[in-house]
């Protein structure tokens, strides 16, 4: 288990308390104000409606049914994540599954697939007239239910967010000291109860901080409820945004902000409460006896509709892709590069961006590290039509030299991802010992110095894993890119979503498919970099 190393007294102490690096501080400090000012500025433009007009926009029917629908999308699929990442986490890590190593890896990948893009084949294959339905045509099956409204976005949002609790649980289950178990077997417990009292209670705080991630995951997600023609808070805003309901967008992105801090909160109070065993001390998988093959269909139920059924779809929309429609739907390569260059900057500034923040955090205690650190997970509490929304109004009144250019698109894309390169950095700063640069400075290294060759080095592995994850994420970013990017560029998603709108499914099926094949290549990068321990 790592040890938490931080700075307590140095040489320039005063009044018994550690001096901040000057240059440090003012970068993070820098960071934290650029981070949290679209929430100002969303706040500012809120304040300016009238308190008689707001309080009749928010307690209107359709204001409160999103809320309701919002709640209820998420409450639902939140749960139907836990019942799916569990078992799997418990399989792959406890028990004698088939094919543990491949099922371990296949069942995470669903990460890699944008909810959307996994929404247009599900339409596409299960909705009115899908492929689905022509097969059981000429057996006089006329009509399937429908995929569209809560049933449709709950089986969408569950198969691409169950990971989030699937792998938080997993590490839980693998640095879990098993002789716990072993205790309550020689009790005589039987398996369930041994799960029930000893496993569960170990990976509650885990479980329960993946599922309010995916939680958030969903009360964020804009692709998915508008396919499935479910209002929620996103697609609700960027309607009345492009409807110009200002004062609408505002007030409803508001009132998501609260709701998402709120879910901050708690997962904050979860990961405040959480306790790491010590030893992990291995023993023999529990065997699964007439249960390994029902097991292994479970696993290859849920990787079959999160991976198979986008693949197999977007591959025959290739057969289908049209050669005479607008050129403006015909695909280009440079949609790709656009995509890949937007995100390598992105993922390289907040990197940079991340690392006062992080070292600050990881080597000193006090209120001033903390709170930079806490600020700069605000973005993450932003939805990227609530992100996109406040720079829209910020960028066209008082910044108009970037307005509508890459640079306040990749800045979006920043405060939107941070706290991933914060989160790796940091956890790579505590592994480091505090001894090492300091044995660097006693040899005539300046702290820069002593930063640059010893340091860095170091902390590589975590630079590299959080830049990847900022990579694949902002690959997949879709509300923000479509109110941000400049007249004219086109990325993957845009011209996915563009297609998607046009009605020509087919056209979306190569940027489809090149940004799963990009996007699971990060996806090799960040568990490569993390150590995915398979056995």
């Amino acid at each position: 288990m790592a040890t938490e190393h931080r700075t307590t007294k140095t040489d320039d102490e005063g009044d018994g308390q550690t001096r901040l690096p000057l240059g440090v501080s003012v970068a993070a400090a820098a960071v934290s104000a650029a981070v949290v000012l679209p929430v100002l500025w969303l706040v500012k433009t809120g304040l300016e409606v009238g308190l008689t007009e707001a309080l009749a926009l928010l307690t209107r029917p359709t204001t409160l049914e999103v809320f309701l629908n919002s709640a209820i999308l998420v409450t639902l699929t939140t749960a139907a994540c836990v019942l799916i990442g569990v078992p799997l986490a418990y399989l792959t890590v406890r028990t004698d599954l088939p094919f543990r190593r491949f099922w371990t890896i296949a069942v995470s990948l669903p990460l890699v697939i944008p909810s959307y893009v996994g929404a247009f084949a599900f339409v596409s294959a299960f909705g009115p007239q899908g492929a689905f339905q022509r097969l059981l045509a000429p057996i006089g099956i006329e009509r399937i239910p429908e995929i569209y409204g809560l049933e449709g976005s709950v089986l969408i949002l569950t198969l691409y967010t169950y990971p989030y609790v699937y792998i938080t649980a997993r590490a839980s289950l693998k640095s879990m000291d098993t002789t716990l178990i072993d205790a309550a077997r020689t009790l005589e417990h039987d398996r369930w109860e041994t799960f029930r009292r000893v496993t569960i209670p170990q990976i509650r705080p885990a479980v329960a901080a993946g599922a309010l991630l995916a939680g958030l995951y969903v009360l964020a997600d804009f692709g998915t409820p508008s396919i499935m023609r479910y209002d929620v808070f996103t697609r609700v805003i960027f309607v009345e945004f492009g409807t110009f309901g200002r004062d609408t967008a505002t007030l409803l992105s508001l009132q998501l902000v609260a709701v998402t801090l709120f879910i901050l909160w708690l997962e904050s109070r979860v990961r405040g409460e959480e306790r790491t065993t010590a030893g992990g001390r291995s023993r023999a998988a529990v065997s699964l006896g007439a249960w390994r093959y029902p097991a292994m269909g479970f696993a290859a139920i849920v990787a079959g509709l999160a991976l198979v059924v986008p693949v197999v779809i977007l591959v025959s929309w290739l057969g289908t892709a049209s050669t005479t429609v607008n050129q403006s739907l015909a695909f280009q390569w440079s949609y790709a590069a656009n995509s890949v260059a937007v995100a390598a900057a992105a993922a390289a500034l907040a990197v940079v961006a991340g690392l006062p923040v992080a070292y600050l955090s990881a080597r000193y205690d006090g209120f001033v590290p903390t709170a930079f650190e806490r600020l700069s997970y605000v973005g993450y509490a932003i939805p990227g039509v609530v992100l996109g929304l406040a720079l829209v109004f910020f960028g066209s009144q008082y910044a108009t030299p970037i307005y509508q250019t890459l640079y306040l698109l990749v800045f979006a894309y920043v405060i939107r991802f941070l706290p991933q390169s914060v989160g790796s950095l940091r956890a790579s700063f505590l592994s480091v010992d505090p001894a090492l640069p300091e044995a660097a400075r006693t040899l005539g290294q300046t702290s820069a110095g002593a930063f640059r060759y010893v340091t860095l080095p170091l902390v590589a592995p975590g630079l590299f894993g959080g830049a990847a994850l900022v990579f694949l994420t902002t690959m997949k970013e879709l509300p923000a890119t479509l109110l941000l990017r400049p007249s004219g560029f086109t990325t993957l998603v845009t011209h996915i979503w563009t297609a998607y709108e046009s009605g020509y499914f087919g056209q979306a099926a190569i940027p489809a498919l090149v940004l799963l094949f990009v996007s699971g290549l990060s996806m090799l990068v960040i568990l490569r970099q993390e150590g995915y321990d398979v056995k």
